[in-house]
């Protein structure tokens, strides 16, 4: 059995999969709200993966791996760059093994997310499986898979061959802290962000960014879902805000694909459920990827919220691998 920690700003999610359900279609499944003090989240961790492992039945030391929004520092240990900024400065590999009494393997979450959709969603075949007893995909032209969230920060993990590339200095994937690419003159110098630049791609890209910059454009601030419901009812302003983040989105990826030249990049998050991004962000792209082809594919997840807690319980078997 291994336990899978999908850990949050808003809620901490713990699954428990066993050999026989690596998609944990039917594992326990427990999610509580997320404490705002370090120590309590520590408490809350501990105790919901020794209730997933009751409710499992199965070893009260089955392997843990732990999906956070940010990533450890190579120099410290230390969490850095996450938007839960009470993880920030804290030794959280060191702390849950203490409190669960075993090691735990922690990674950025998008990586868990692209790790889940590379083995068993929509990324798979592309790169070799996890675990060849469970997934048997065959390595297909660059076996890369760039997977991208799109909700409250811009962020993706890239998996290359079944195994998360985290880079040298642990940050591979942190593109929507990358400038804008190709920006118009009302582009410049771009909205400030809380990394402190401006113009970062998430400022744009995010959902908070696409709802600020409905708000410059009409004075009025709506969620992204009510901007999406407008545009589809034959608003105007709306159309235009959801044409203005169809390209920032395009050139943003383009950068990416001018770079990695993945197989197949993965669309995660809330904001990848919009409409407009489904058949025509391939088009949108194509202008700005340096080739005379395009073949990468872009798709959307399949395994939804569950993606990043379900790759974070395969942490140590692709460690392993």
């Amino acid at each position: 059995m291994r336990i899978g920690v999908d850990l949050g700003g808003s809620k901490i999610e713990v699954v428990a999969l066993g050999r026989g359900d690596p998609l944990g279609g039917e594992a326990p499944r427990l999610r509580a709200a997320t404490p705002p003090a370090y120590d309590a989240v520590i408490r809350e961790t501990a105790a919901l993966v020794a209730a997933a492992e009751a409710r499992a039945g199965g070893p009260t030391a089955a392997a843990v791996g732990v999906g956070i929004p940010g990533s450890l520092s190579p120099a410290t240990g230390l969490v850095r760059n996450a938007n839960f900024t009470a993880l920030n400065g804290r030794r959280l590999d060191r702390d849950l093994a203490q409190a669960l009494g075993r090691p735990v393997r922690v990674e950025n979450d998008a990586n868990c997310f692209a790790l889940a959709e590379a083995v068993a969603g929509a990324g798979q075949g592309v790169g070799q499986g996890v675990d060849q007893g469970v997934y048997q995909g065959a390595c297909q032209g660059t076996g890369v898979v760039f997977g991208v969230i799109l909700g409250t920060g811009v962020g993706a993990g890239i998996v290359v061959d079944g195994r998360v590339l985290a880079g040298a200095n642990l940050i591979a994937g942190e593109w929507g802290h990358n400038p804008l690419p190709v920006p118009r003159d009302d582009e410049r110098p771009g909205p400030a962000c809380y990394c402190g630049r401006r113009g970062c791609i998430e400022t744009w890209c995010s959902g908070p960014g696409l709802a600020a910059d409905h708000a410059r454009a009409t004075g009025e601030m709506l969620a992204p879902e009510e901007i999406a419901a407008r545009a589809a009812g034959g608003d105007a302003a709306a159309r235009a805000t959801l044409s203005r983040h169809l390209s920032r989105l395009a050139r943003g990826l383009a950068g990416v694909v001018n770079v990695l030249d993945p197989g197949v990049i993965v669309l995660g998050g809330g904001l990848s459920k919009l409409a407009q991004l489904h058949g025509r962000l391939p088009g949108a792209m194509r202008p700005h990827v340096f080739s005379d082809v395009f073949a990468t594919r872009v798709v959307c997840n399949r395994l939804g919220d569950s993606a990043g807690v379900i790759g974070a319980a395969w942490l140590w078997a692709e460690a392993q691998a």
